[in-house]
């Protein structure tokens, strides 16, 4: 659902934070996290693109259209469908690093770098990561990459990185303007990487919280259709549900009656009546049913077959209904106290975790 990107300087600990903000997402509901990187190695368009600058022989424009081209087919062939499904794509550099590189350094110019990637992918989020050159030039050389390959390439010495360092102050803070459609993207940092691993971390982890806790509209899918594809998959993946040996078949489906003869209307008076306010407070929860983490939590459980865990619960919530793991847990807490739902024996030899059913007579609401 969200393209994330990684920007900074040679040296400057991308990798390093890819790695990182791809473990603290997988606290987040989502299907799956991919890493990627541009240009690809493994492609033939990318292979070409890291030619042009391990060798330095073309000019700014080629090297743009060859970059470009790697980036147009990653774009639609690869990223494209992991966001339709839902999932989350992690990228080490993408088109800001074409601005910088080929736009500022090349002297071509970001509107003419933004006009040739017009038709790729926009990334949702851009972290930008820090370095002072010269520590950057020193981890280049002590890097295990460079001392294995002699990936040597033209932009790694001192002078050209204080450049791009520059250039990415210049872009990523305003100074420099970006045209659509690449004006869309949210833009982090500089996040300076520069101390621990530790200190690294708890700066990704504000930032992912922050650009999350705003529930962002995607930019390049549209999130009700993403919503809509996670619910058929969850719907689809309950029909395929196998029951334990002996355990009793369901005679009669739980969309019959499942209204109980109230109207719509009717239920969101009864589940109004029914919601303690008061007592709300208490639990640190929404003191009306209405809420969206409300409709997310019980409209996630009603179609969920049988009893289920926090943890599945969470992840079957998805990027659009998000909710973050500890108001699950406040909301199932308070759910079972007001008897909403209702908790179950857990039948999976040596599962600790406790498993939630919502009650039949809440359904309609749900």
């Amino acid at each position: 659902m969200y393209l994330i990107t990684v920007e900074g300087g040679d040296g400057s600990g991308k990798g390093e934070a890819v790695r990182i903000i791809a473990e603290l997402l997988n606290q987040y509901p989502f299907n799956d996290v991919h890493l990627t990187h541009e240009p690809r190695r493994h492609s033939e368009l990318g292979k070409l693109a890291l030619e042009s600058v391990k060798i330095g022989n073309k000019t700014p424009l080629q090297e743009a259209g060859l970059f470009a081209a790697d980036r147009l087919d990653h774009s639609h062939t690869w990223i494209r469908p992991k966001l339709e499904r839902g999932e989350v794509v992690v990228s080490d550099r993408n088109i800001h690093s074409s601005l910088i590189y080929q736009g500022v350094v090349g002297d071509l110019g970001v509107d003419t770098v933004c006009n040739i990637n017009a038709a790729a992918m926009i990334p949702d989020l851009v972290v930008w990561i820090d370095c002072d050159p010269d520590r950057a030039i020193d981890r280049i050389k002590h890097a295990t990459l460079r001392m294995s390959s002699e990936k040597q390439e033209y932009f790694e010495t001192p002078e050209i990185q204080r450049t791009i360092r520059k250039g990415f102050n210049d872009l990523l803070s305003g100074q420099i303007a970006v045209t659509a459609p690449f004006d869309k993207c949210c833009v982090v940092g500089p996040i300076l990487n520069e101390g621990g691993l530790d200190e690294l971390r708890q700066k990704l982890r504000t930032e992912l919280r922050t650009f999350f806790n705003r529930r962002p509209a995607p930019l390049n899918v549209d999130a009700d259709k993403v919503d809509r594809y996670l619910l058929n998959k969850l719907a689809h993946d309950v029909q395929q549900q196998t029951r334990l040996p002996g355990a009793p078949m369901e005679k009669t489906s739980v969309n019959i009656g499942w209204l109980a003869g109230r109207s719509p209307s009717q239920w969101m008076q009864f589940a109004e009546d029914c919601w303690k306010s008061e007592e709300s407070k208490e639990f640190d929860v929404p003191s009306n049913p209405f809420a969206r983490s409300c409709w997310s939590v019980l409209g996630t459980l009603s179609l969920m077959a049988g009893s289920c865990e926090i943890p599945r619960l969470h992840k079957s919530l998805g990027p659009h209904r998000m909710v973050t793991r500890r108001h699950t847990q406040r909301l199932v807490k308070w759910l079972e106290e007001t008897n909403w739902i209702h908790r179950q024996q857990n039948h999976i030899p040596f599962a600790e975790g406790q498993v939630f059913k919502l009650r039949d007579s809440m359904i309609g609401f749900a």
